[in-house]
């Protein structure tokens, strides 16, 4: 008997739909995107050390860790995903660290070279950021290319409970998101947030309520869902080593995930429902399985249980 899966469809809007969808069934690939930046709450401004979870080569690619100007860093990811990938249209994806932490003159030279080196088949540009990086002149600079591209503002939320972002050493509060979010109201860009689910404090009701948190903001396009991994050369990675805290294995974050979906308004576009690090950074959780596996595994585990997004979303009531 044949299912949704066979067919090419999910059971939740998903990423890879989207773009089929949007760019008439071209293969659109995202280039990512080294600019050397740093973070507030790791050269000092903010504080040192950076978020207790991160190491920032553990969602680097090799290809933009090594190579030193973005033309070279665009020019192979994009050679490297036609021959890959058979990627026809490019999105060029600013990913490392926070990429609007540098004056607006600065920033829009790199991402003007950025959007120089293939203008025929590039068709969008992704900016991954802190909410507390954002303002009014940053907002701006984006939504100038929005007339000739497809521009996408990522900003890591990460927990909605700011005693997670204290202990996590975040540096940002969730009201600072929130203003960000504010600030974006009525903008042409397309927002996306970005959340991990299993910090050992939180229990599975805290990290349900993320779903409420925002289906609340309308602004919100795309969401990244992302598991807590530990990683070496991380603070948490040390913490870990010392004394092991929980963590998800693939059946209890699947479990999480066919409770969570449906709760998020059926209108938001998932890019992303785990995250992986390299296997030489990796300390835990260890799955044993590639992203195509795992991937599948869910969506399995979705289809089966009838796990549809949406389908337990409340529409809040207007007083």
């Amino acid at each position: 008997m044949s299912t949704l899966l066979d067919s090419g469809q999910k059971p939740y809007n998903h990423y890879g739909a989207y773009l089929r969808k949007k760019y008439d069934g071209k293969r659109v690939f995202k280039i990512i995107v080294d600019g050397h930046f740093t973070c507030p709450n790791r050269d000092g401004s903010k504080g040192y050390g950076g978020c207790s979870y991160c190491n920032v080569d553990s969602f680097t690619p090799d290809s933009a860790r090594k190579l030193p100007s973005i033309k070279e860093q665009v020019e192979e990811g994009i050679e490297r995903a036609i021959n890959g990938y058979r990627a026809e249209k490019f999105i060029i994806y600013f990913q490392p660290n926070t990429n609007t932490y540098a004056p607006v003159h600065a920033l829009k030279s790199m991402y003007d070279e950025a959007l120089s080196i293939a203008p025929e088949h590039v068709v969008g540009l992704s900016i991954g950021t802190r909410p507390d990086c954002i303002d009014f002149e940053k907002v701006a600079l984006l939504e100038s290319y929005s007339d000739r591209y497809d521009v996408d503002l990522e900003m890591g939320m990460e927990s909605i409970y700011n005693d997670t972002l204290n202990r996590i050493n975040r540096g940002c509060s969730h009201e600072e998101l929130e203003k960000a979010l504010n600030l974006v109201k009525n903008s042409p860009l397309d927002i996306c947030v970005h959340s991990i689910f299993g910090f050992p404090w939180e229990t599975h009701e805290m990290m349900l309520r993320y779903a409420d948190e925002i289906n609340r903001f309308p602004q919100i396009k795309f969401v990244k869902l992302h598991h807590l991994h530990i990683v070496e050369g991380s603070i948490m990675g040390v913490q870990y080593k010392r004394e092991p805290f929980k963590v998800f294995s693939l059946e209890e974050y699947t479990d999480f995930l066919c409770e969570f979906i449906p709760l998020l308004r059926p209108d938001i576009v998932l890019q992303r429902l785990f995250g992986l690090a390299d296997q030489d950074l990796l300390i835990a959780p260890n799955w044993g399985l590639g992203k195509s596996s795992i991937q599948t595994h869910i969506d399995k585990e979705l289809e089966r249980r009838g796990a549809i997004q949406g389908s337990n979303y409340k529409v809040p009531h207007l007083i």
